[in-house]
């Protein structure tokens, strides 16, 4: 049986060489599996590549959904796509060499899913912040089953359901866009599947180390919304993710920022193309423990 094949879309913007050597290692050292590689320069031309790599030098940043998009149509473009995309962070790792081959085999036993998530640890291969768990109930990490999120910079995606949504939303530019690609993937009737017995590694950072966190993320909550609830659904979510903001906010920092993004998110929404999800998936979004509403 041939194995595998695996295409895979790495950023860099050129910050992090020991890292992303470090990260290219251990996804060169994956085994079971094909793998090919485009590594995407944000504004840059790439200065860590792999051998055999292809590479993409955007002239100026587009942000990390525009640049995962552009990684995997320059992989679409070089011609016979594999079936499997994964998109990884540069300063990722891959604390096995069968994490890739296992992450195929979950998602061949999970056809209706979409993508296939690993647990995402720190370098101590324990340590999972609650953010890091795809589902609301994030108490036990290592517990497989359904989701409705993804964490973006570790994750497994089907080449055609990828293709067939329209990939990332690049208007987003950082921040949440694996909600609204996963809410898009289960209007179009796929789900996603959480495989916690599979591991990622990687720093323990926080989002808030951008400077742009705090409005982006809070725009980009209000333009998820309006792009894919239904109307009914777009108050209850911005009202319920407008508390849960603000207290963040105002007990950790940038209270300013998120007015400003919230300002920004809602007095633009109407840029957005509205597509809203029908009621069945609102209904299999609860069904899978995440209703469209927090």
């Amino acid at each position: 049986m041939s194995r595998p094949r695996v295409d895979v879309v790495v950023l860099t913007m050129n910050d992090r060489p020991a890292e992303e050597a470090a990260a290219q290692a251990t996804l060169l050292a994956q085994s079971g599996v094909d793998v090919r590689v485009v590594v995407v320069g944000n504004g840059c031309q790439p200065e860590v590549v792999p051998p055999g790599a292809l590479t993409v030098c955007l002239p100026e940043n587009i942000g990390i959904p525009g640049g995962r998009n552009a990684g995997a149509d320059a992989l679409h473009e070089a011609g016979d796509p594999a079936d499997w995309l994964y998109f990884l962070d540069n300063d990722a790792r891959f604390p096995r060499p069968d994490v890739l081959a296992r992450l195929v085999a979950e998602a061949e036993q999970h056809p209706e899913a979409a993508w296939v998530q690993p647990r995402l640890t720190g370098p101590d291969d324990v340590t999972t912040p609650r953010r890091w768990v795809p589902r609301l109930r994030a108490a036990n990490p290592g517990r497989p089953g359904r989701v409705t999120s993804m964490t973006e910079g570790v994750v497994l995606i089907r080449r055609a359901a990828f293709d067939a949504v329209g990939g990332w939303e690049h208007q987003l530019f950082l921040y949440h866009e694996g909600f609204d690609l996963a809410w898009r993937l289960y209007a179009a009737g796929w789900s996603g599947w959480y495989a916690a017995g599979i591991r990622m590694h990687h720093p323990l950072t926080t989002p808030a180390r951008h400077a742009l966190y705090h409005r982006l993320a809070a725009r980009n909550r209000i333009w998820i919304a309006y792009r894919n609830l239904p109307a009914l659904f777009i108050p209850l979510y911005v009202g319920a993710w407008t508390v849960i903001t603000l207290a963040r906010a105002v007990r950790g920092g940038g209270l300013r920022q998120t007015l400003r993004g919230m300002r920004e998110g809602w007095s633009t929404r109407r840029t957005q193309l509205r597509r809203p999800m029908n009621w069945r998936t609102v209904y299999r979004l609860t069904a899978a423990g995440r209703p469209p509403v927090i």
